[in-house]
């Protein structure tokens, strides 16, 4: 990382685009040289893009969609490549099948008819001291009467038998000569609606006002990374004079978006935990003792680690922040428990939020079947709760009478009152928005804040980690309890059906049972209901017809899921057709295949939940991927899942394909949309911003010390609470 900061310091403001063939007085060198007569003003940047001359209210509406409503947006809208673009050469130099840019004159131009309709070809007749040329625009017929004989163009295109096929051209009475055509020159990223081009001029116009950007960096770690500064980074970043200034100014500016989004989690960390503000629990006693004595398994190794960090936290006067993450069955259920039955055991309220009805149902079994020795009473709370039933668990919350409530976002309704929540769990937490964890929140009592523990069944990378959840304590599970059985997994084709279901029949003949999932085909609850419908059906009739099917997804009520999954467990039907309501909180050993129709359609991370319902029991386990993957992408996630079985391998496979922005599902789940740092690639940015920024807390007392400049206010601005929606952690 330094090294590529050193390469940005040694060019300091060498940061100039090539002199153009034609020895004209640059205007772009002027603006960039020219020296600066005011302090920085950053409300300069705050400017409207209408400001800029071509930018009117259609094109600004376009770029305001792609996230570029001002100024200083535009000037954060980074290349993503550049195209090296060399001097002017003479035409007599083309060469047959070679890009090339030359400084011609108009002879003359015409536009010639073409058979297809919404064809248009514009040839001109070009020339220059080594001879003439024909170049050849197509679609660009509107261009004819701007090419006058004797008007003066930079074109750059490939020579073909026809003549100089032209990309890119422009007229040499324009203040922004060569800015399309010579030297190194900046593709950025675009849209239908608003070309490369366009943006490239907008930012030539705009890049003057570079002076005035904040510089957030404090001074002494600029000098101590030899950092440059942050207006020559922006213009080295848009208009370098080699590729090696565009790669440092790009890694300078990645560092610093990474280095204030980490200032922006840990202090938004510290606002939370900030003073005595928590519930501090007794150490645990014997009712706890009692429950976890008789318990039918043996902890493993990390659960025990994962209960004393739990222990430490629940002890201390700030509220616990936790990310329980882990490997498919790797037992976050029973930690989570644990820390909930010691708030009940110190006379105190808990309760674990899921963010789907059928998953808050499934924790609610699991949760009655560890706790049948009766340590804890626990509820169920959702929109299916019965009226009478709900008004009696609101009043028993609201007197404080102790205990455990599993539910959905009803616990954060209003009308829930909880006399004394110390304890709260979150599963799936990245499904929930920040206005919502922040409600349960406001459930502690007296203006106290519970403890929380957020859970997810999707192992996070380290570099996520640091970004999503950067303002948690983070807690992995990656040993799997004794007994679980490895998972042999193949993906299939359309002709080895036959071959499946045979190996299939073979499987439940020897008394075991097995999966079906059918994918996810539109957003629609109701699509994928009937899909499964009408495939258990069929299975029914045909291939499985010798056996019992049944059916679930989550169209069905309450009463028919429990059913239908009570059935499942005791081993009446032999397969269950399912849609991804099976993806987790379900335990059935008996199962020993899963199917998966359409393995194409799902992420890597859903397809490794969905194979974990398998190898639960003593029994060889196997997933059956059905796929017919068309991208390069479809085809990596199948390849990787059929290759790799550890989770977090697997979430880091699934980071590289996808990248930090899809990770966990939808960009409102957890992370920002970087300008300049792309992960994982940045990771070692990512590392060195977290270590200078607690560096500066520990030096400094806090982010918000006066000798730290604008740290803060920039980082706020960029990843504040305003824009908490968009980073919600």
């Amino acid at each position: 990382m330094e090294a590529a900061l050193d390469r940005t310091a040694e060019r300091g403001g060498a940061y100039l685009p090539r002199a153009l063939a034609s020895g004209e007085p640059l205007e772009r060198e002027r603006l960039l040289t020219a020296p600066l007569k005011s302090m920085p003003r950053p409300s300069v940047l705050d400017a409207p893009i209408t400001k800029l001359r071509g930018a009117g209210p259609k094109l600004a509406a376009a770029a305001e969609e792609m996230g570029i409503a001002s100024l200083g947006d535009l000037l954060r809208h980074l290349p993503h490549g550049y195209r090296d673009r060399a001097e002017p050469v003479a035409l007599a130099e083309l060469r047959l099948g070679e890009e090339a840019t030359v400084e011609v004159e108009v002879v003359s131009a015409k536009v010639r008819p073409t058979r297809r309709r919404r064809l248009t070809i514009l040839e001109a007749q070009v020339s220059d001291s080594s001879g003439r040329a024909k170049a050849v625009w197509f679609n660009r017929a509107w261009l004819a009467d701007r090419l006058q004989p004797g008007t003066r163009l930079l074109l750059h295109g490939k020579l073909e038998k026809r003549g100089l096929n032209v990309s890119e051209h422009e007229f040499l009475d324009s203040s922004e000569a060569g800015l399309h055509t010579t030297g190194i020159v900046p593709v950025h990223p675009a849209s239908e609606r608003l070309r490369p081009q366009r943006i490239r001029e907008w930012v030539w116009q705009a890049i003057a006002q570079a002076r005035h950007a904040v510089e957030p960096v404090p001074g002494r770690l600029r000098r101590e990374l030899r950092m440059a500064a942050v207006e020559d980074a922006l213009v080295a970043s848009h208009f370098p004079a080699d590729e090696h200034a565009a790669e440092a100014a790009r890694d300078r500016l990645a560092f610093e978006e990474l280095f204030l989004y980490q200032a922006a989690l840990v202090s938004r960390r510290g606002r939370r935990v900030s003073g005595d503000r928590g519930i501090p629990l007794p150490e645990r006693g014997s009712r706890v003792e009692a429950w976890m004595e008789p318990l039918p398994f043996e902890l493993t190794g990390d659960q025990r680690r994962a209960i004393e960090e739990i222990d430490e936290d629940l002890a201390g006067a700030q509220p616990m922040q936790r990310l329980l993450m882990g490997e498919v069955g790797s037992g976050k259920t029973v930690v989570a428990l644990y820390a909930m039955l010691r708030a009940i055991e110190a006379g105190h309220q808990a309760a674990l939020m899921a963010p789907t009805e059928t998953l808050a149902e499934q924790h609610f079994r699991t949760l009655q079947a560890l706790l049948a020795a009766g340590p804890a009473p626990v509820t169920l709370l959702t929109s299916a709760t019965s009226p009478a039933r709900r008004r009696a668990l609101l009043e028993s919350l609201a007197a404080g009478q102790p205990q455990l409530v599993v539910g959905t976002h009803a616990l954060i309704e209003e009308a829930v009152e909880f006399s004394s929540l110390a304890v709260a769990v979150v599963d799936e937490q990245h499904r929930f928005g920040v206005r919502q964890r922040a409600a349960l929140d406001a459930k502690g009592p007296g203006g106290r804040l519970p403890h929380v523990l957020h859970m997810t069944a999707t192992p996070i990378p380290r570099t996520l980690s640091l970004t999503a959840y950067g303002d948690l304590d983070t807690t992995a599970l990656r040993e799997l309890p004794a007994g679980r059985q490895p998972i042999t997994t193949r993906v299939v084709d359309e002709e080895s059906r036959p071959a499946a279901y045979d190996f299939i029949r073979a499987r439940l003949r020897e008394g075991r049972q097995a999966f079906v999932v059918c994918p996810l085909v539109a957003d629609s609850e109701a699509v994928q209901a009937k899909a499964a419908e009408a495939e258990a059906k069929r299975l029914a009739a045909s291939e499985l017809r010798d056996f019992r099917v049944a059916l679930l997804h989550g169209q069905m009520t309450s009463e028919q899921k429990a059913r239908a999954m009570d059935s499942f467990v005791s081993g009446e039907p032999d397969v269950l057709v399912a849609t991804t309501v099976i993806e987790v909180g379900i335990d059935v050993p008996n199962a020993t295949v899963m199917l998966v129709e359409g393995a194409e359609r799902f992420g890597l991370s859903q397809l490794h939940q969905l194979r974990g319902r398998v190898g639960r029991g003593k029994h060889p386990s196997f997933c059956i991927l059905f796929g017919d993957p068309e991208s390069e992408a479809a085809r990596a996630r199948l390849d990787a899942i059929a290759e790799q079985g550890d989770g977090f391998a697997l979430a880091e496979v699934d980071l590289s394909i996808r990248g930090e922005g899809e990770i966990l599902g939808t960009r409102q789940h957890g992370l920002p949309r970087f300008r300049a740092a792309t992960l994982p690639e940045d990771t070692s940015l990512l590392l060195e911003a977290r270590r200078r920024v607690l560096e500066l807390r520990e030096r400094h007392g806090s982010l918000e010390a006066a000798s730290l400049g604008p740290l803060m206010d920039e980082a706020r601005r960029r990843f504040g609470d305003e824009r908490r929606e968009q980073i919600s952690a």
